[in-house]
């Protein structure tokens, strides 16, 4: 065996926005490219394993993938006979080679993403979809994200395939004013790729690289074609500098480092400075949004070198500015923790109470965890093992719930 099979997952993570890119600029069917290429991902975690990686992957990928698409159409044609779909055949087995196809615009991503977030589909159902085709994300981690049943998520991504088909939306980069309309949408699937990287729902590994790569990739082409964007800007300093922390995050076995524990001098220091520089300029930029005050809020985390330098009265009043701008729920958690800060963890828990019954926290880990370490700092230690451990069974996270467990030992220091 040449290659495991979680190094050929992670390469076809890479591969599969470009490959369904490719399929899509020679037909206009979103659902059966795709499924086009979820045939060719799985027959290559199958194959690639035993026999090795082919030479050019991505050109392995496009050439079962056009067969597959090229059967569903023959297949379409001998049911319905229909001339358009003599027409889409032609289109796509006559078409280019596929190292032509290769050669092709290298930020395929980029259009690909701003084509999920067309303005027929709606705000979440476009996000869903971005998330499932650019960031490579299974349907649950996309419901985990959004704090809904799986089931609604499945839904969401049926009808945006549906939607973007019947639009007949063209595969390429839509004009400034189209581009304005989508860049919210593209901007929340952005930052959502890059949270379930840098702090992956479910599994063993603490961290998912190349979703966060990828997403830090996709800002960064994304500011190149916005560049005096106030969102864009603070959504690529807030990127860079929480990855900056990302070394610092984990221990020798990946087991999870919380933020008061990590050694900074592991820190990325050249990724802080690109980040402060950025966050600055972000906050000069006219009106202050969502992206440009998490940003500030990270920026205030990297510039202390020690965790007792960290200005939590500042951070506070961020998050008071962000509470206001977007009545999120996940916002008021962090809002109490930082007056916990400030005031100390009566105060935080106090507020906290007001989140009790929120339906969007409900399924959620972060809540009970949250309260479970307010109540340690209050010296509450058998009510604090309790939460601990209900947050532990309510994570998918194997070094989340790992380190929940520690805590609800009474390892106040894991």
């Amino acid at each position: 065996m040449t290659d495991s099979p979680e190094q050929v997952e992670r390469l076809l993570r890479d591969l599969a926005p470009r490959v369904l890119a490719i399929l899509m600029r020679r037909c206009d069917d979103f659902a059966a490219a795709e499924d086009a290429v979820q045939e060719a991902l799985i027959a290559a975690a199958s194959q690639w394993p035993q026999e090795g990686l082919p030479e050019t992957p991505c050109a392995w990928l496009v050439q079962v993938a056009r067969r597959r698409l090229t059967d569903q159409i023959r297949s379409e044609i001998a049911r319905r006979r229909r001339e358009a779909a003599v027409a889409a055949e032609g289109s796509l087995v006559t078409g280019c080679r596929v190292e032509e196809e290769l050669a092709g615009d290298p930020d395929d991503a980029l259009v690909l993403l701003f084509m999920c977030c067309h303005p027929a589909l709606s705000t979440p159902s476009a996000i869903a979809l971005t998330l499932r085709a650019v960031g490579g994300l299974t349907t649950a981690e996309i419901a985990r994200a959004f704090l809904v049943p799986e089931s609604t998520i499945a839904q969401r991504i049926t009808r945006a395939k549906q939607n973007i088909k019947s639009s007949g939306v063209p595969f390429r980069m839509p004009e400034a004013g189209a581009r304005s309309e989508r860049l919210g949408s593209v901007l929340h699937v952005l930052y959502l790729i890059f949270n379930e990287g840098y702090a992956t729902t479910s599994g063993a590994a603490l961290h998912r690289v190349d979703l966060s790569n990828e997403a830090i990739r996709l800002a960064r082409q994304l500011r190149g074609l916005l560049p005096e964007n106030g969102d864009v800007a603070g959504l690529l300093a807030l990127m860079l500098l929480t990855d900056a922390r990302r070394a610092a995050r984990s221990g020798p076995d990946g087991e999870l480092i919380p933020l008061d524990a990590q050694d900074r001098r592991l820190w990325d220091r050249e990724a802080i400075a690109e980040g402060l520089a950025l966050a600055g300029h972000a906050l000069s930029m006219g009106s202050i949004g969502e992206y440009q005050l998490l940003a500030a809020i990270a920026a205030v985390h990297d510039e202390a070198t020690h965790v007792e330098e960290t200005d939590w009265p500042e951070i506070r009043a961020l998050y008071e500015m962000l509470l206001r701008l977007t009545g999120s729920p996940m916002v008021a958690l962090n809002h109490a923790i930082a007056t916990a800060m400030v005031e100390g963890p009566a105060a935080g828990l106090a507020l906290i109470e007001t989140l009790r019954d929120d339906a969007r926290l409900r399924h959620g880990h972060r809540l009970d965890a949250v309260r479970a370490h307010l109540l340690e700092r209050n010296g509450q230690g058998e009510k604090a093992a309790e939460l601990y451990r209900q947050a532990a069974a309510k994570t998918n996270s194997i070094p989340e719930r790992n380190y929940l467990l520690k805590k609800a030992r009474g390892d106040w220091d894991a």
